[in-house]
């Protein structure tokens, strides 16, 4: 069923980002950005964020994700098509190109509470068992190792070096997932991320063990 919503706006921009992503294979599909927006929504009811800025924000946050190559102005465009004014959308597509993970070591500030809220919705998604399948998931679309043990942690210090990493799936619990919990900006999102975070943990030491056949 299409995406619905009693604000025209809304809706018509969350079908255009729905037409647009679905089928998408990596992680990063249309059902990954309906959670966000769900979650993207409770946040912000529990915190007293601006609903219409979060809302759009959630819907319209990985349009032009660096990992799927869209054009700089593709958010901006989908926007007026679907009636935004110009304002709001100016803040939507700043909220949007400051959610995504850019490193360790990157720098991740968000001065608004609305892009706080949207963040961290994106963020509780990435991890607990949603987490989970989405990191395998995407390491397969780009042919990645499930582990290597002669592998390391990189802290990457900079945007740059974080897009060009190649390392496994299972890697990228603890060069991302793992630290999200400590990075989450609202209280709602901290108390939602106890029970996913320590689901991740279980899930890698089992995943250990039956690695070396301990289990």
């Amino acid at each position: 069923m299409p995406f619905t919503h009693d604000d025209p706006r809304v809706e018509a921009f969350g079908r255009r980002v729905e037409s647009a992503f679905a089928g998408e294979g990596s992680g990063h599909d249309w059902w990954h950005v309906w959670r966000v927006w769900r979650l993207a929504r409770r946040i912000a009811a529990a915190e007293g964020a601006d609903l219409l800025l979060v809302e759009l924000a959630a819907l319209g946050h990985d349009v032009e994700d660096h990992k799927l190559g869209r054009p700089e102005g593709t958010l901006a465009a989908w926007l007026a098509e679907a009636g935004v004014d110009a304002a709001t959308a100016e803040a939507v597509v700043a909220i949007a190109r400051r959610v995504s993970f850019k490193g360790a070591g990157v720098p991740d500030a968000m001065p608004t509470l609305e892009g706080r809220v949207v963040q961290d919705a994106d963020r509780l998604d990435a991890i607990g068992a949603i987490g989970i399948a989405r990191a395998f998931a995407y390491g397969g679309a780009r042919g990645r190792l499930l582990y290597d043990p002669a592998e390391s942690p990189e802290h990457h210090a900079s945007f740059e070096a974080y897009r060009k990493t190649n390392s496994s799936s299972l890697m990228h619990f603890y060069e991302k997932l793992f630290l999200l919990k400590d990075r989450l900006h609202t209280p709602t999102a901290r108390a939602l991320a106890e029970a996913r975070h320590a689901f991740m943990e279980a899930f890698v030491a089992r995943f250990l063990d039956e690695w070396e056949g301990r289990s």
